[in-house]
């Protein structure tokens, strides 16, 4: 069974009755998920990552999440990064708001091919999810992006600077820090930084209001730590709670 470490969590009570339909242009959030494909990310690790996003998209505790929010839904894109140059939007803007939605997001996100095989750009990544942000064309009540990845920033612009950018935007920065126990030699410093992947996540990529961090200890464990997650983005506006870490 793998092992989860949440990095500070609070308790939230998610209603499943979605409220009065909102206008086509609201949604609760617009949420960016930025996924590191770098080489110290297996393809076996990567199917990994894409099952774990399928899971999370088509569970009922998502979903129920989605519909309890004023609007009921919530806009979603999908990015890949790797080097400062390897940047991708996979999949654009898609409104999800009940399972039909969810389950066309999950099937165009299954099938999609490995982007990239780089050096591991952060900041390309956040720097990606702002520019969509940006151009949604839609009228969300929060920004946030999602950044999940296996090791620190050693390509491209320093991504301190990139999230500082994003958080005087308005937007929040939330991660999800997966810890590679079994790295190989020349990717040690890289996955398992002097204080650990978490902190270094806490301390250099995430920031904005109710900011956090998930720190999970296998590849296997994703699905339910990105079920977690997405839990408390979609339930943060009407929870009105704050998480640790907030910048």
């Amino acid at each position: 069974m793998g092992r989860i470490a949440w990095v500070p969590l609070v308790a939230l009570l998610v209603s499943p009755l979605a409220a009065s339909p909102a206008p086509a242009g609201d949604v609760d959030v617009a949420l960016v998920l930025v996924t590191d494909v770098s080489r110290s990310i297996d393809d076996s690790e990567f199917k990994l990552e894409k099952d774990g996003y399928a899971s999370a998209f088509s569970s009922q505790t998502v979903l129920n999440a989605i519909q309890g929010g004023p609007a009921g839904q919530i806009a979603v894109a999908y990015v890949e990064f790797a080097s400062g140059f390897e940047v991708r939007t996979v999949l654009d803007w898609t409104v999800i708001r009940d399972k039909a939605s969810a389950q066309a997001f999950v099937d165009r996100l299954s099938t999609a091919p490995r982007s990239f095989w780089g050096r591991t750009a952060i900041g390309a990544g956040v720097e990606q999810g702002m520019q969509l942000l940006a151009e949604t064309g839609l009228n969300p009540t929060r920004r946030v992006i999602d950044v999940c990845g296996d090791g620190t920033n050693n390509a491209g612009r320093e991504v301190a600077e990139v999230r500082d950018e994003a958080v005087k935007a308005g937007i929040t920065i939330n991660g999800l820090a997966i810890i590679n126990d079994h790295p190989v030699s020349w990717t040690f410093a890289h996955v398992q930084p002097p204080g650990g992947l978490a902190n270094y996540y806490r301390d250099n990529v995430t920031g904005g209001p109710g900011s956090f961090v998930l720190e999970v200890h296998d590849f296997a464990s994703f699905g339910e730590a990105v079920t977690r997650k997405l839990v408390q983005e979609i339930a943060a506006g009407q929870a009105g709670g704050q998480f640790a870490n907030g910048r």
